[in-house]
């Protein structure tokens, strides 16, 4: 296949600690429901015994799919979209507007919820706009079941976490006929090991601990968004981005499932 019919690349980008810098979307967003009293005790009781019943699973099934503390709560999130103010690393920013300037596809790949992703989609699409680039930004996330207008706690499918990241980034990639080969992701944490890896050009952005270990072994490069306008790109032993992954180191150290 010649590379005129191949797929056009994407850009899979993590968001909490990776575009953003904490807290956490979804911790600012209980936080303002907090001083609003809109959370209050029926909900810290449907969480509590949520968490009994999940915790047989472990602390990631408890942290990541217990949402029982939003039940009851509004989905139409219009009225507080304006309290979230949205500020992005600059160096991630002039990365996504570089992918933009490539006519690749931009894509928001997050555990958190789905409407907090989408207030985020929108303020990157701004940002964009304003550097001269019309690109629409994708969003899969989390997503919460509804009735009568109002969150029920429940999830609707998996939380976008660990190796749910991989499979959302392949399906929207398969939808949007991109390439996953060609593709780029960028992660901060371990549970961005599966998308980066399933991607021709992984990164790993201001990385925690472990994922700087799976970087370096991998030889993904590490970039710095934080202080710099521009990323700067560090590697361990060349100066060079490589075009592929070595999937046996990568299978060292990926968390099981």
């Amino acid at each position: 296949m010649s590379r005129m019919q191949q797929g056009r690349p994407a850009a899979f980008f993590d968001l909490d600690g990776t575009l953003l810098p904490p807290p956490s979307l979804e911790w600012r967003f209980v936080r303002l429901l907090r001083y609003r009293r809109l959370i209050g005790a029926s909900q810290a009781l449907a969480w509590a015994t949520e968490a009994l019943r999940l915790a047989p699973r472990g602390l990631a099934e408890l942290r990541n799919a217990n949402k029982m503390h939003l039940r009851g709560i509004s989905a139409d999130l219009s009225a507080i979209s304006q309290h979230f103010c949205i500020a992005f690393f600059p160096g991630g920013i002039e990365r996504a507007a570089e992918h933009a300037a490539e006519g690749h596809a931009l894509m928001l790949v997050s555990g958190t919820l789905q409407p907090l992703a989408q207030i985020a989609a929108l303020t990157l699409e701004r940002e964009l706009a304003a550097r001269g680039h019309k690109a629409a930004v994708e969003v899969c996330a989390t997503q919460l079941e509804e009735s009568a207008g109002r969150w029920t706690g429940r999830l609707v499918g998996e939380p976008i976490n660990g190796p749910a990241k991989a499979r959302a980034a392949r399906q929207i990639a398969a939808t949007l006929a991109c390439d996953p080969g060609r593709s780029y992701a960028y992660g901060n944490s371990r549970d961005d090991i599966w998308i980066l890896s399933a991607v021709g050009h992984p990164a790993a952005v201001h990385p925690s601990r472990s994922l700087r270990r799976v970087a370096r072994e991998a030889g993904w490069p590490i970039l710095d968004w934080i202080e710099q306008k521009r990323a700067t790109v560090r590697h361990s032993a060349a100066t060079q981005q490589p075009e592929g992954i070595n999937l046996q180191l990568v299978e060292k150290w990926r968390p099981n499932p």
